[in-house]
């Protein structure tokens, strides 16, 4: 098993996200593929964007300099006008929505990790609203009362809970953090931050040697 530790509001996981989707295509038929949500951004009071905005405001150039990736005007809108936006970044919306779509389809667990992060940094789609997901229901096939019901619903708030405690568990320090399982208490960590493509599918080929 392959386990991706990922948080939708991580600007590093966003632009790692061609490099773990190709990791997935060229490893389909050798693991089945995890996503965790880490929670990286849980404060008890909603914390308004302008308190990251001056921080992101530079670390989204290093990001796309060293991944290629491109930050949407959309989303940057908000850290360069914070004043003016009305977004308080919290992970837990996220991580209850992609519980969901995981129970929908299990293997498109990446690719779902990854549409959340298009949609709020490059589409500028505010996570915590439940409006930021419904694009994503049809494009997916998935019912949209049913989803909308399980996301107001405690039993996939303690799911994603439950996923926040688990990547504690494995002590992750930061992310992008991949890990490869291959006995039940058996983690090799192959991804701790950012890691090209070529590094990270050496790493996993190591362990499976």
């Amino acid at each position: 098993m392959l386990i991706y530790c990922y948080d939708a509001y991580c600007g590093w996981c966003y632009g790692f996200s061609p490099v773990i989707k190709q990791i997935s295509e060229d490893f389909k038929d050798v693991f089945d593929f995890e996503v965790l949500s880490g929670g990286m951004i849980l404060p008890e009071k909603p914390t308004h964007i302008k308190i990251a905005a001056e921080y992101i405001s530079n670390a989204y150039k290093t990001v796309e300099e060293t991944t290629g990736i491109k930050f949407g005007s959309d989303y940057l809108w908000h850290i360069f006008n914070p004043e003016d936006s009305d977004w308080y970044p919290h992970s837990e919306k996220p991580a209850i929505a992609l519980t969901i779509l995981k129970e929908f389809n299990p293997n498109k667990s990446i690719e779902f990790a990854c549409d959340f992060q298009y949609a709020l940094h490059y589409e500028g789609r505010d996570l915590t609203d439940k409006e930021a997901y419904r694009h994503l229901l049809e494009k997916h096939s998935i019912r949209e009362e049913s989803f909308y019901q399980k996301l107001s619903s405690p039993e996939y708030q303690e799911m994603a809970q439950a996923e926040f405690a688990l990547v504690k568990q494995l002590q992750v320090k930061g992310y992008p953090s991949v890990f490869i399982q291959t006995k039940e208490t058996s983690f090799h960590l192959v991804a701790q931050g950012y890691t090209d493509y070529e590094t990270l599918k050496e790493r996993i080929l190591k362990v499976l040697q």
